[in-house]
């Protein structure tokens, strides 16, 4: 699939931006006055900076507000309503450290389920579509999940728990890709089978539908190099997880915690862009692209 800025933005700040308020609402750290203005204002500001990233990737950003009402059957809309809560239910548990020097730990607790869900929910978006086989797996929620967690435990201030995390990271990343490479020929869909013509015998493309570009081939048909692939893992692998695990290992002070976060976020960045030019589309057999 194409991977849109705003996705990669969308999936990268709001992860950092929940993951920190999640460690804050469990009071790994206890920030009082300025400090907890500075922290949770960039809770709060990665977070809505993500999901506004998230409206500019709408058809149609002014009609944002109709994806709070399917939140029956769609992930996107749990989503939307699961982050305005967490930061509704987290606004008091951080009103009363800024302005009273008097946490609310129960809104605190409430606020970081909340958070954490929110994680969780945006991962759904994309493992509940079961056209594109490599996300429609177990392994993509982890991915999701240790990433906020550990961009979240790093900007906490925690450099100890962000070690681990990352550590766990890696090893989601690395999963993924694993289970992922094979996951488009395990799902069976072949050009035969999408276009309901296989029983007779092998389908070949004779012409493609069209001879422009469209929506289709715009949005949901990318292809990245193999060579290039590989490139962007080890960039993805080292920069999201092993160098700031490594930097981590050194003793704790504001420049290492930095330069892990440049790190983290960098390689987070690389990894999202090829999630989606990774993600082989079902739609992508009628051109004759898979």
């Amino acid at each position: 699939m194409h991977p849109a800025p705003s996705l990669i933005l969308f999936t990268v700040l709001s992860g950092l931006g929940f993951g920190l308020l999640v460690w804050l609402g469990l009071g790994l750290r206890a920030p009082t006055g300025v400090a907890a203005f500075v922290l949770f204002g960039l809770g709060y500001g990665l977070a809505g900076a993500g999901l506004l990233a998230s409206a500019f990737h709408l058809g149609h950003p002014e009609r944002a507000l109709l994806a709070f009402t399917q939140w029956r059957t769609s992930w996107l809309s749990r989503e939307a309503v699961l982050a305005c809560a967490a930061l509704l239910v987290m606004a008091p548990h951080a009103a009363g450290a800024v302005f009273f020097a008097t946490p609310l730990p129960v809104f605190g607790w409430l606020g970081a389920v909340l958070a954490l869900a929110t994680i969780f929910a945006t991962a759904m978006i994309y493992t509940q579509i079961r056209a594109v086989p490599r996300w429609h797996h177990w392994s993509t929620p982890p991915v999701f999940l240790f990433a906020g967690l550990a961009g979240g435990a790093l900007l906490a201030g925690s450099p100890r728990l962000s070690l681990v995390l990352m550590l766990a990271l890696g090893a989601a990343m690395a999963t993924h890709w694993l289970m992922g490479d094979g996951r488009f020929a395990q799902a069976g869909s072949t050009m035969g089978s999408a276009t309901q013509l296989g029983g007779p015998g092998q389908v070949r493309l004779l012409e493609p539908p069209h001879t422009g570009r469209n929506y289709l081939l715009r949005e949901m048909v990318h292809v990245v190099g193999r060579k290039h692939a590989h490139k962007l893992r080890l960039i993805a692998l080292g920069l999201g997880a092993v160098l700031p695990a490594a930097l981590l290992l050194l003793p704790a002070g504001h420049v290492v915690i930095g330069l892990a976060l440049i790190a983290h976020v960098t390689g987070i960045a690389a990894q999202r862009w090829l999630f989606f030019a990774e993600a082989e589309h079902v739609v992508g057999l009628y051109y004759g692209q898979r």
